[in-house]
């Protein structure tokens, strides 16, 4: 089975991605991560502790909304790569016309409405489903682009480390929801107000943000064959053994027994610097801040530093002993003072230093891969191959959703008791310190396992590029020879 490809004249030569396109898809995907990041983190939350859901019940809902996402992604990535569409618009139609419809869905999830439990369970239910729809659809797109943008490696792994770097700046800026809640708070903002403001300026401005994506140009053009179905186009996932891999390791991940991060810093961290007390909520701030300011830093060098130690995989391997070893330090040494606070969020700064890598290696890998399959079958899969990270992510946030809810039920977490001031029974408390610090040890030992089995030689994707190429040139005379006839 062949396929025909064709390329956009700019691809002529080194296929260099100009500057101005890679910022429109980076920004596109700050604007998307404003909208996922904020849901992601903090919908749970809203849940339980404003509109007073059972955190069990809330953890079911979360689990059969990821199942659901399970079944749809890969439908989606197989029906984006059959569908007919014109020349070099295989992905970029999606970036412009689902966003809006995500930003109002985001933006009605965070409405405190007055319903019973079984309303609430209802209402968020309907919306979570249609929301993980139409995000398959654009976050499809939008990590296919880098697979699209060019037919070179080096080109594609500088286009996933600034898009990445994009991602990255979206999660960043919702990072600092907590600052922005406790001075709202410090103004009489109701904690209902103040979510339902961030629900529209995160949901719908971001998405409106990630219509800017829609300004990078594909560079490869496929045609499906018309006789493939849908099932041969999701079966072709078995081709690709370093996607499946990377999948199932970055769902191991979600085994991690932990809760939200803001449970721990909320009622467990104050600190006192001089006669001014900091509360959870700005201590949690000031953690992220600058716990993530190096890994920041060193997404800027990802490509240069994977050359160095090896290749992306080295990264990925990096990553997981510095969290297994750097965390287990931190739970001995403690954070209830300010000295010691002080070192835990430098330890796990230099955690995040390979960490904040991860997902670029991720991405180029997925790339590679996805060239490595055309070089077996003929066939390119961008659609089923990025429906599978958003598949990982969702099924990792499921488990962790179900365990999360399971966990605050288990320890007797109180929301109206929160709400009211009171402090947590003692069990509650004893563990959040653990979780916190060690829960991720679980999920970084069974990823580490799970990943030392990728291969990625930089010799195989230059052959494969090489070959790939002449293929390619081949079936572009023949077309032009048929044409000219």
């Amino acid at each position: 089975m062949k396929t025909l490809f064709l390329f956009s004249k700019e691809t002529k030569g080194e296929g260099y991605v100009p500057n101005n396109e890679i910022f429109a898809l980076a920004s596109g995907l700050t604007g998307q991560n404003l909208t996922y990041s904020y849901t992601s983190s903090w919908l749970k939350y809203f849940c339980v502790n404003l509109l007073h859901m059972d955190p069990a019940k809330v953890g079911y809902i979360f689990s059969l909304s990821h199942v659901w996402d399970a079944i749809n992604d890969p439908i989606v990535g197989g029906f984006v790569d059959r569908r007919n569409y014109k020349p070099f618009m295989k992905l970029r139609p999606f970036l412009l016309y689902t966003p809006p419809i995500l930003g109002i869905l985001v933006t009605l999830m965070f409405v405190n409405v007055n319903f019973s439990e079984n309303g609430k369970v209802a209402y968020i239910l309907v919306l979570y489903f249609m929301f993980d729809l139409f995000y398959s659809f654009q976050d499809v797109s939008l990590w296919g682009m880098i697979a699209l943008s060019s037919p070179h490696s080096q080109e594609r792994s500088r286009v996933a480390q600034w898009v990445s770097i994009g991602a990255g700046a979206g999660g960043a800026i919702v990072g600092t929801f907590q600052q922005i809640r406790s001075i709202l708070s410090g103004l009489g903002v109701s904690d209902v107000t103040i979510f339902l403001i961030c629900g529209f300026v995160f949901g719908l401005g971001g998405e409106l943000i990630s219509m800017n994506s829609y300004r990078m140009k594909e560079r490869i053009c496929s045609e499906v064959p018309k006789e493939e179905s849908l099932l041969q186009s999701l079966t072709i996932l078995r081709h690709n053994p370093t996607l499946l891999l990377i999948s199932l390791a970055r769902f191991s991940q979600g085994l991690s027994p932990k809760v939200q991060n803001a449970y721990f810093f909320e009622n467990c961290v104050t600190l006192q610097v001089g006669n001014t007390t900091i509360n959870g909520q700005t201590a949690e701030f000031l953690f992220g801040l600058f716990g993530g300011i190096p890994g920041t830093g060193a997404m800027f060098f990802a490509n240069k530093i994977a050359d160095k130690i090896g290749g992306m995989k080295r990264i990925l391997l990096s990553s997981q002993i510095a969290a297994i070893v750097l965390r287990v330090v931190t739970y001995f040494i403690g954070y209830n003072t300010l000295p010691k606070f002080i070192i835990m969020t430098v330890l796990i700064s230099l955690v995040n230093l390979p960490g904040s890598m991860m997902d670029i290696a991720h991405r180029s890998l997925t790339s590679d891969s996805i060239d490595e399959v055309e070089y077996k079958t003929g066939i390119r899969c961008e659609g089923v191959s990025f429906s599978m990270q958003n598949f990982t992510t969702k099924m990792q946030s499921g488990v962790a959703s179900l365990i999360e809810g399971r966990l605050l039920k288990y320890l007797g977490y109180d929301s109206y008791a929160k709400e009211a001031g009171k402090p947590q029974n003692e069990t509650f408390m004893k563990w959040q310190w653990p979780m916190f610090i060690l829960g991720p040890v679980v999920g970084a030992v069974l990823y580490l396992v799970i990943i030392s089995f990728v291969k990625d030689s930089k010799e195989k994707r230059e052959e494969i590029e090489r070959v790939l190429k002449e293929r390619r040139k081949q079936i572009e005379e023949e077309s032009a020879v048929v044409n000219a006839k």
